[in-house]
């Protein structure tokens, strides 16, 4: 009896779309998921990744999590702008951006450079994006999430999102 699993892609049966996150299917006996919305995602078992065959843009997955794998600068900092943009209205704000080691030479032209406020002269400049200091990962990590997910923001409680007095008019 054969394996039903076998004729699935790697990733199963069905997955989210990484676009939309819709559960989208798989097409059987070949390594392609199919989403109404935004067409074929291919799996590719060698890599892990999963291509949008009409964009070109790669995917890989981190704890039931797509995360898009860059190839210009553009993408990552817009990705990270939309990230602090959802920090904000959680109520919190970025104190500092970590962006995988893999994007260093890739981002580092658009990052902008600034000198810490007290002047110590023996001190380097200071990577930011967006006004928040960044570092970037390890470049030999223990930590394999790095080879996937993109950047980590660190954050602190900030202003409220929805002011006390707007309660009365509601």
């Amino acid at each position: 009896m054969i394996n039903p699993a076998l004729h699935y892609p790697i990733f199963g049966a069905e997955i989210k779309c990484p676009h939309c996150r819709q559960t989208i299917p798989a097409l059987t006996l070949t390594d392609t998921y199919l989403c109404p919305r935004h067409g074929a995602f291919e799996s590719d078992p060698q890599t892990g990744e999963l291509v949008h065959l009409q964009s070109g843009r790669h995917w890989r997955q981190w704890q039931e999590e797509w995360y898009r794998q860059h190839t210009h600068p553009d993408g990552i900092r817009f990705e990270i702008h939309e990230a602090l943009d959802r920090l904000y209205t959680q109520g919190y704000k970025a104190t500092k951006v970590i962006i995988a080691h893999r994007y260093q030479e890739l981002v580092s032209a658009y990052l902008e450079r600034s000198i810490p406020r007290h002047n110590n002269a023996t001190e380097t400049k200071v990577p930011r994006l967006y006004g928040l200091p960044v570092s970037f990962s390890p470049k030999s990590s223990d930590d394999p999430r790095w080879d996937i997910i993109n950047f980590s923001l660190e954050k602190e409680p900030g202003m409220p999102t929805r002011y006390p007095y707007f309660r009365l008019f509601e």
